[in-house]
């Protein structure tokens, strides 16, 4: 009816565009990409306000140009689908989004992994496979998407975010692949899904809060991370995050939170419970000296991390790095660490490495395995005497 060919070949972008504003305006319009076809679709805004209950049904197959030398001179390479201003709309069905990023994750740029890799200069935007902006009251799924160019999902400035029953898939080793990315974003449920790719399940960046995972079966991956926050001496605020019910294997990290030197603002209110590591490399990590080169130095303000509490952590590390891993700021140290049931043991052999602190406060709830003796009791001298910035 709209012109769509549905071949995976045929340009059909302007025939979704067509779709989206004929149905955006209907109440509780669906946009349908039928069972059995592939659309190839450019680089697209869908924009809103919609009528309330629209409807993004996906049960064929959504796929982009086949990697940049197909994608046109004159559209960003920074993004693909893109979803703005949008009000109560769900993204759903049983099909698939396709992304096609074997071939950005090849460009000369791209970190590469070989003995002999090399990373290259040279222009390396790669699109976000799926992104929304300034939207709300928004659910996603059933859905199946793979091989992301860059992230799979991102949300900037959203709220009422629910993700559940997806399957997000991209090798181990392609390059900057997130699952799912959230940024000022707050309200967020992300439940009963599988994620596996090249870098975090669920990154979790500054002005989030209220946010909600749970049952999510994440690896092989990066973990799930909060942050990094505070680059470029900015203030970053994250609070009252959960993590539960998860199983995170053969992944780099477990559950993570990262801050650059420099920064200011405050993560807290953390909580990560019932959680299976399965051969992960670093289990539980503070890391207040993120840093992507060498030439990074130390400085006086930092992100203040507090009232992190790690319960019924159980599993196997990588013996290549430490089972916890505490490391703080100088200048203002985590404060009000909780580790209660927490059990990991090597992957592979005997040997016990022991945890690793610096500047860290906090207090063990049980018995640990291993055994935790490098969290300092009490709380610091130096944030009650400085001008800590907190959020």
């Amino acid at each position: 009816m709209f012109g769509a060919v549905g071949d995976g070949i045929t340009d059909d972008t302007d025939a979704f565009k067509t779709v989206w504003d004929t149905a955006c305006q209907v109440e509780s319009g669906v946009l349908l990409v039928p069972n059995g076809y592939s659309f190839m679709i450019q680089s697209t805004i869908f924009t809103g306000p919609c009528q309330s209950g629209f409807v993004f049904q996906v049960d064929g197959t959504i796929m982009p140009p086949d990697g940049p030398g197909l994608w046109p001179q004159n559209i960003s390479k920074r993004q693909w689908l893109v979803f703005y201003r949008i009000n109560q709309m769900s993204l759903q069905g049983s099909g698939l989004i396709d992304g096609r990023g074997e071939k950005w994750w090849n460009l000369p740029c791209k970190p590469h992994k070989g003995v002999n890799g090399t990373t290259l200069p040279g222009p390396c935007d790669s699109p976000i496979a799926i992104s929304f902006f300034m939207s709300t009251n928004l659910t996603i799924k059933g859905l199946r998407i793979k091989n992301g160019p860059q992230f799979h999902f991102r949300f900037d400035n959203c709220r009422n975010v629910h993700i559940e029953s997806i399957h997000i898939t991209a090798p181990a080793l392609s390059p900057n692949t997130d699952g799912i990315h959230i940024e000022n974003t707050y309200n967020v449920e992300i439940y009963n899904s599988v994620i596996s790719n090249g870098d975090d399940c669920v990154s979790i960046g500054s002005g989030c809060y209220d946010v909600d995972i749970r049952n999510i079966t994440c690896g092989p991956s990066h973990g799930i991370s909060i942050g990094s926050l505070g680059n470029h001496n900015s203030r970053a605020c994250v609070s009252n995050i959960t993590v539960r019910d998860t199983v995170i294997k053969q992944s780099e990290n477990g559950v993570r939170i990262k801050t650059w030197q420099g920064g200011h603002g405050a993560v807290s209110g953390v909580t990560f419970s019932n959680l299976h590591m399965d051969n992960v490399r670093n289990p539980i990590i503070i890391d207040q000296f993120y840093c992507l080169t060498r030439d990074c130095s130390n400085q006086t303000s930092a992100v203040l991390v507090s009232d992190i509490i790690y319960t019924n952590i159980k599993g196997t590390y990588d013996v290549r790095s430490p089972p916890m891993h505490f490391a703080c700021s100088d200048s203002v140290p985590c404060t009000n660490i909780t580790l209660s049931e927490v059990e990991l043991l090597p992957a592979q052999g005997d040997l016990v490495l022991d945890p690793f602190c610096w500047n860290a406060y906090g207090d063990l709830q049980t018995l640990t395995i291993p055994p935790v003796s490098c969290l300092m009791e009490g709380f610091p001298r130096s944030i009650l005497e400085n001008d800590v910035s907190y959020c």
